[in-house]
């Protein structure tokens, strides 16, 4: 079966997955001819010097000095069908920028043309652009497989069974030389894995699953030795060999690497030097000139020249300045009008193909009400799974594991088969177990989103997913992560410190636990999704909870009135009274316990602090059905807060 509807290579089987099935690697690849015509790209700069973010688009501030730089000068190219265009030049050069703009990733304009078979770049183009960021991407606990086939499901058209994209991930798994490390996890700095080349290869696996006409990566090779190098640009070789239109930006590429090149573009800061066969330039730099004073890679002569320092034939080392301003002079004057020519020259062939790509996707049925709901709850499921099998491992690794289970043993040990009557020892428990599971959840959960978010922007980017289904696929996936912990913890700590032996109030306990425990982490979800910048939002969290461990009602009995509508927001004011009252019952009650206590103990005045210290402050005026409503209320707000800043920062 062909993904995009046409006719399979002929002498291919379509089940056997040691012919590369398939699905992808023999189904047809429509030609798109991608051409650039002066384009240009301009950010904005306050007045300290801070660049404005090209990628993310974030607003500019009323009021404030803002000056343009350019990043790109009329850069203009073109890359064909079944060729591989390479980008090089020094880091700072505007290679990223530019890839960004012919993928359509960019969120302001750019100023010049780009156009795909002759014409502006469309919804369907864009559908057929594969683009691979320099960074790879990848969720780190994730098999190979793992991350192919989920990829698969979510990316791949709904009329493929799931059998079929199972099939269609497998394929390109071999079709990439991936089938050795397919059950290896992809791993991180801090979790062995996969190698460098091979990471790249799931990245750009990633994209080949849609069968791209398009592939757009940017510095594929950046971190790899000369040898993996030269094994992806090959594998990238035997892409463009099926018909795809492959650009790609390289920094430093080997001799060999240069080689497999059909076409280069060389940048200067924002300027072209040259464009045109890698084979043939050389000789070009050589006519201006500028020939090398000795063999040497081609693509190190290139850098040179495009840094301002080269050694020349006979001419030793030019001056940096003028050297840039001659080589952007003589392209300017003796290549750019050639290039311009050729990429305004729209043939008839690349028209017809427009046409053909555009006649072939106006078949695509309508999407009904039921389709999209039907959508949505496949979106919610594959997500589902796989925040479940990603989040396994960092919810329950050894070192979490240990510290609740450090934390229940020295509770108790501390509180050990403490008397009943020791209120204010048994007060100083509960509020330990408010403090302990309000900072750790809401601490943990603030790092969510921005460790995600390179990977939801990303995802969201290439139109995997819709906001809502990841949103709701992790809060559903969250729930099970997050309340086997705190259910171990006070099964250990409630029966060794001795509190209320009663199954019904041991239950009760364990339900207002969980439920402190998904607002704190609420809270924490909300502020990583509204801050986006884990140590920023860290130290927002840390003073936040600092505020509500103070206004909880242990430490300080009496809060002056300017701060007093804190322990009316704070989620361990909530808990603790709800977690006093299962123990002890409504404050009249535990008043004469106190006296019962105090008589026993002969401390007449330590009962009348106490009696003092529960009217005003343990109990007060608020009701257990108030807690509970207050702390519903807090559980959905906190979400609610976390989904808008998250549709926010979208963009």
């Amino acid at each position: 079966m062909d993904f995009n509807g046409g006719d399979q290579t002929p002498n291919r089987s379509d089940h056997s997955p040691d012919h590369l099935p398939s699905l992808i690697s023999s189904s047809n690849c429509f030609p798109i001819t991608l051409k650039f015509v002066d384009v240009c790209y301009k950010v904005k700069i306050d007045n300290k010097s801070q660049y404005r973010d090209c990628l993310f688009g974030h607003k500019d501030k009323p009021g404030q000095e803002e000056q343009e730089r350019t990043i790109l000068h009329g850069i203009t190219g073109m890359a064909s069908s079944g060729e591989i265009l390479a980008i090089l030049g020094p880091s700072g050069s505007g290679k990223s920028t530019l890839l960004n703009a012919l993928a359509g990733r960019l969120n302001r304009k750019h100023q010049g043309t780009v156009l795909a078979n002759g014409r502006a770049l469309t919804k369907t183009v864009l559908r057929r652009t594969g683009f691979v960021p320099q960074d790879d991407i990848l969720y780190p606990h994730l098999t190979v497989r793992e991350t192919l086939v989920f990829c698969a499901l979510l990316r791949l058209p709904r009329t493929l069974s799931k059998k079929e994209k199972v099939s269609a991930a497998e394929s390109v798994i071999s079709e990439l030389g991936l089938h050795k490390c397919k059950n290896t996890i992809i791993g991180n700095t801090f979790v062995r894995g996969v190698s460098g080349g091979e990471r790249k290869r799931v990245s750009i696996a990633h994209e080949v699953l849609m069968n791209p006409s398009l592939l757009i990566l940017d510095e594929p090779t950046s971190g790899l030795d000369s040898t993996a190098a030269h094994r992806l640009l090959s594998t990238l070789g035997s892409l463009a060999l099926k018909g795809k239109t492959i650009v790609t930006s390289i920094h430093q590429p080997s001799s060999q690497v240069y080689q497999m090149l059909d076409s280069v573009l060389v940048l200067c800061d924002g300027r072209c030097l040259y464009f045109g066969k890698g084979s043939e330039a050389i000789n070009y730099f050589g006519s201006i000139g500028f020939a090398p004073a000795f063999p040497m890679n081609p693509a190190d002569f290139l850098l040179d020249l495009a840094n301002g320092v080269c050694q020349l034939n006979g001419l030793g080392e030019r001056d940096k300045p003028n050297m840039k301003e001659i080589l952007v002079y003589s392209y300017n004057t003796l290549l750019a009008p050639k290039v311009k020519a050729e990429c305004l020259d729209n043939t008839s062939a690349a028209t017809k193909e427009t046409t053909y790509v555009q006649s072939h996707c106006s078949k695509e049925r309508r999407t009904s009400i039921g389709d999209i709901v039907s959508t949505w709850f496949n979106q919610f499921h594959i997500l589902l799974q796989r925040s479940l099998k990603e989040r396994k491992h960092e919810s329950f690794n050894s070192l979490r594991v240990l510290q609740v289970v450090a934390g229940a043993l020295l509770a108790g040990l501390m509180w050990w088969q403490s008397d009943y009557l020791d209120i204010q020892d048994r007060l100083g428990l509960l509020f330990f177990i408010s403090i302990f599971w309000g900072v750790l959840p809401s601490f943990n959960s603030v790092f969510a989103f921005p460790q995600e978010r390179a990977i939801f922007i990303k995802e969201q980017a290439s139109g995997m997913y819709t906001l809502s289904s990841y949103f709701m696929a992790r809060m559903v996936g969250d729930l099970p992560m997050e309340l086997i912990l705190p259910t171990i913890f006070l099964v250990m700590a409630y029966w060794m410190a001795g509190l209320k032996a009663d199954m019904g109030a041991f239950l009760l306990t364990l339900l207002v636990l969980l439920g402190y425990v998904l607002v704190s982490q609420g809270l924490g979800l909300a502020l990583g999704a509204a801050i986006m910048d884990a140590k920023q939002a860290s130290t927002i969290a840390t003073v936040t909870m600092l505020a509500f461990v103070l206004t909880g009602g242990y430490y300080v009995h009496k809060v002056p009135s300017c701060f007093a509508w804190l322990k009316y927001i704070s989620t361990t004011f909530y808990s603790y009274r709800l977690l006093i009252n299962i123990q002890y019952g409504e404050g009249s009650k535990l008043s004469s316990l106190l006296a019962c206590s105090s008589h026993h103990h002969d401390h007449a005045g330590d009962h009348k602090a106490s009696c003092k210290f529960v009217e005003q402050d343990v109990v007060g005026q608020i009701s257990p059905a108030t807690s509970i409503c207050v702390m519903l209320f807090m559980f959905f707000a906190y979400r609610l807060v976390a989904y808008l800043a998250l549709k926010r920062s979208k963009v």
